[in-house]
């Protein structure tokens, strides 16, 4: 995937509106807003990176269908975070508690939250320092737990709140500890 980043602070003062507005204009597009502001205008994924998406998203939607402790959103789904980015992880899951706590405007434009996990699955093309800037992001904005999955070197980043990032080699399973209840990923449709 081809990311590009825009500056557009000097010459636009982009509103949160205005930014909903763009990517509504623009279906085919896909916009994030960084928490600087910086518009990050991003490719479609290749084929292995699209199939492995769903695969996963898959085992998401089984365990939360049978858990029916949040709501779990695609690639697909802005959020706008409390540290100012607008972002789309390939996997995201938010406690039902907090779902029900948003507006019903809310829920329909970028929910205005953080989601409790985050699952970003690294592409041939992707930069790792740019995914691993977005998940501090994600972190600084109060997500509880996430992964950054490198699937040609085989390595999982896991990202905690408060704690330090642990880089596990060729796990087997991942688990969605505390944060996922009783969810374990089988990384054999990853790899």
């Amino acid at each position: 995937m081809t990311v590009y980043t825009v500056d557009l602070r000097r010459v636009l003062d982009m509103q949160d509106d205005q930014f909903y507005e763009l990517c509504r204009t623009n279906p085919d597009i896909k916009f994030e807003r960084n928490s600087r502001g910086d518009l990050v205008i991003m490719s479609p994924t290749g084929g292995e990176t699209g199939n492995r998406n769903i695969e996963i998203a898959g085992e998401f939607v089984f365990w939360n269908r049978q858990a029916k402790l949040g709501k779990l959103f695609d690639s697909s789904t802005g959020f706008k975070l409390p540290g100012g980015g607008n972002r789309s992880p390939d996997i995201a899951w938010v406690r039902q508690d907090r779902w029900d706590a948003l507006t019903a405007e809310q829920k329909e434009k970028f929910p205005p939250i953080a989601p409790d996990f985050v699952l970003e699955l690294m592409s041939p093309s992707d930069s790792l320092s740019d995914l691993q800037a977005k998940m501090r992001e994600y972190l600084e904005s109060g997500v509880r737990l996430g992964w950054l999955i490198d699937r040609l070197s085989r390595q999982v980043e896991i990202y905690r709140q408060g704690e330090a990032v642990e880089t596990v080699e060729n796990p087997v399973t991942l688990s969605g500890e505390a944060v996922l209840p009783g969810f374990e990923l089988e990384m054999a449709i990853v790899w």
